[in-house]
């Protein structure tokens, strides 16, 4: 645990709280900076949180691996559970933080709030990079430089001072297997390029297949295990 001398109690200590809820891993983002740089990705952050703590959590590959053309049931079901983990692992941390006298948010892992633009209340990716967990990559999706793209992640936004981490530079290189295996042809050399309407397109249709519901695909997320997966 750390302790802080603003006469509260003591802020939970991330690394031990991953442990304890199943995190495979854990970063802190500076929200200011982060509004400074990209106003239009954060217009929709409450005001007043300065830190984003960033949790995510590791796909199995055994199901991961077992994507074909599109999701399959067992990983539709691996995926909800994950965000589950990931969502009741945000609420206890912003309980505890509320408990220690400080502001926080949590954040759902998958909760919309943009349809049109598949965007949340805040981007998880762009969070997780500004915290040093990993880059955004062609699909963008956070890319873990230990994991690949096989994460799924949460977050918290609160004015508890943890530190924040470094971002992290991009490091896909000269892989391109998310381009070569997106089945809606959406995903392009940059991030900045990708077509977020083809995607959506495709999603839609994945929707309507048996025992999905859900708008997923995974196939860029089997594709990217992370660098050397060319």
């Amino acid at each position: 645990m750390i302790e802080v001398n603003r006469g509260r109690a003591t802020l939970p200590d991330l690394g031990q709280f991953a442990h304890e809820h199943n995190v495979t891993t854990s970063g802190v983002a500076d929200l200011g900076s982060l509004r400074d740089r990209f106003p239009d990705a954060m217009r929709s952050a409450p005001e007043g949180f300065t830190r984003g703590v960033v949790l995510g959590v590791r796909l199995p590959d055994a199901v991961v691996d077992g994507i074909e053309d599109g999701p399959t049931p067992l990983y539709v079901h691996v995926y909800r559970h994950a965000n589950y983990l990931l969502d009741r692992a945000a609420f206890d941390l912003a309980l505890a933080l509320q408990a220690a006298g400080w502001r926080a948010l949590p954040v759902p892992a998958s909760q919309i709030v943009d349809k049109g633009g598949l965007r949340g209340l805040v981007s998880h990716r762009l969070l997780g990079q500004a915290a040093g967990l990993g880059w955004v990559g062609r699909s963008r999706l956070l890319v873990s430089p230990d994991f690949g793209a096989r994460m799924r992640y949460a977050s918290v936004l609160t004015d508890a001072p943890y530190p924040p981490g470094e971002p992290a530079e991009d490091g896909c290189g000269d892989c391109r297997r998310c381009i070569e295996l997106c089945p809606a042809d959406a995903v392009k050399e940059s991030s900045r390029e990708f077509d977020i309407e083809v995607c959506r397109e495709k999603l839609g249709e994945f929707a309507k297949l048996p025992a999905v519901t859900d708008e997923v695909c995974g196939i860029c997320v089997k594709a990217c295990r992370g660098p050397g997966c060319v």
